[in-house]
């Protein structure tokens, strides 16, 4: 719209300016070496004006002669370029489906077509990988570290190979050249922590966990719980090096940091106790109680507390459940104290209120077995301890370390899974296990897999 109507104001100039000339002719007068010349000025600036047009189109003409060779031959090279292109983007098409023929064709014809290395040698490696060629898969990768705009893609490229390969030490050392290079990357950082964990380097899994904190790629309080964790594998190898100071510190660390890690809490109190704080351990594994009753914390309390016979280590428990009185836990490791004790009365009260209560999943089986003992000891009955050791064995399966990745069962506690190898991974809780459908007409529907509820 705005170019039309700068060209009808340039015509309206040009029609104005032709209509004054006609109005105003003039005269024009030439001599020039014997000859004259007489003509009117309208003529004169008519033919200066069809001489300049004449001129602009011979020029043009031959600025278009001239650059029709570049013409020619850019237009060559972006119908290359497009060709190219098409033929990277079939490629990847290719290794998305996992066609490895189809991926190496296609990346041989886009390195003719494309002079962009860059892109090429990404395709060529992927589907040299694809194809089950490491060598030259590892061949491309390298070369593309060896370029400033490809070396990350070849870095992990690689660092994938080495992962394939299971050789560890290159591939931590990979991970830290590409974590230098993007320490903002996720992937690349939690890469890196995972290899220096494996690696059994808790100073700098640390390091590298208070990074993927500051950098907001992990949520602070797993950020907190790994540092715990880490903290409490530091202390572990001062231990075994017999520098009991240092190991102090951390267990106090790691404690701080989470306050419901039951192997810190029973660690840490046997160390106060070795230093003759006894009553500082108690009153730590008290505290831990009242959050997270578990057995380890009962079997350091009796142990700290050194009872010289049951009825004080009946006492001693009387102490340590009184923070969470209500819990199975309490009633289990009270009925225990009072087995122990020849209590049959207490014992009895505390494993009925687990039996016959709500919250029993994960505990009936322990409570069967000591009703069993009990029925055993008090009255010689061994046809009713036998009925409560057959309930026990239908009761599912007891509280124990659970995998929380891969469901795998542990009894003491590690920092990775024995079976899939994930860092952290265990809780306190009860393992899946198999349960029986009862219809309601009272018939036993088929057996399905259900998890039970997961632990503290």
């Amino acid at each position: 719209m705005i170019r039309a109507l700068l060209l009808l104001g340039l015509l309206g100039l040009v029609i104005a300016a032709a209509t004054w000339l006609s109005d105003n002719p003039g005269s024009l007068t030439a001599e020039w070496r014997g000859y004259r010349i007489e003509t009117s000025a309208a003529l004169v600036v008519a033919a200066v004006a069809l001489i300049a047009f004449a001129t602009a189109l011979i020029y043009r003409f031959w600025l278009a002669l001239r650059r029709t060779p570049r013409r020619i031959a850019d237009a060559w090279r972006e119908r290359r370029r497009r060709r190219g292109y098409q033929a990277l983007t079939r490629g990847m098409v290719a290794v998305a489906a996992g066609d490895p023929t189809e991926a190496r064709k296609q990346a041989k014809r886009a390195e003719v077509l494309l002079n962009e290395p860059p892109l090429t040698m990404l395709l060529s490696a992927q589907s040299a990988q694809l194809g089950g060629d490491d060598r030259a898969a590892e061949t491309f990768f390298t070369a593309m570290t060896e370029r400033s705009e490809t070396e990350f893609l070849g870095l992990r490229g690689l660092l994938s190979q080495a992962m394939k390969q299971n050789d560890r030490p290159r591939a931590l050392e990979l991970a830290r050249r590409a974590y230098r290079l993007q320490p903002d990357s996720e992937w690349v950082a939690k890469a890196l922590f995972d290899l220096q964990v494996d690696a059994g380097l808790w100073l700098d899994a640390g390091v590298t966990n208070d990074e993927l904190a500051r950098r907001r790629l992990l949520p602070g309080p797993q950020a907190g719980r790994r540092k715990a964790v880490l903290t409490f594998e530091q202390s572990r190898h001062a231990e075994g090096r017999g520098d009991r100071a240092e190991e102090f510190r951390l267990l106090r660390k790691a404690n701080d940091l989470v306050s419901d890690f039951v192997p810190v809490t029973v660690r840490l109190a046997h160390c106060l106790a070795q230093d003759g704080k006894g009553r500082k351990a108690a009153g730590l594994i008290e505290k831990a109680w009242s959050r997270m009753p578990h057995p380890d914390l009962f079997a350091a309390h009796l142990e700290i507390a050194d009872a010289p016979d049951a009825l004080q280590t009946v006492k001693a428990a009387e102490k340590l459940v009184r923070q969470n009185a209500s819990h199975p836990e309490s009633k289990i490791a009270l009925a225990q104290a009072s087995v122990d004790a020849g209590l049959w009365g207490e014992a009895r009260r505390h494993l009925s209120d687990v039996v016959d209560g709500d919250a029993k999943d994960g505990y009936l089986g322990r409570a069967c077995r000591l009703m069993a003992i009990v029925e055993e000891k008090e009255n010689d009955d061994l046809a009713a301890s036998r009925e409560w050791l057959v309930r026990a064995a239908n009761a599912g399966p007891d509280r124990t370390w659970v995998c929380g990745d891969c469901g795998n069962s542990a009894g003491d506690w590690a920092v990775r899974c024995g079976n899939c190898g994930g860092f952290d991974t265990y809780s306190w809780g009860t393992p899946p296990h198999v349960g029986r459908l009862i219809a309601p007409g009272g018939e036993t529907g088929e057996t399905k897999q259900f998890p039970s509820p997961g632990g503290q």
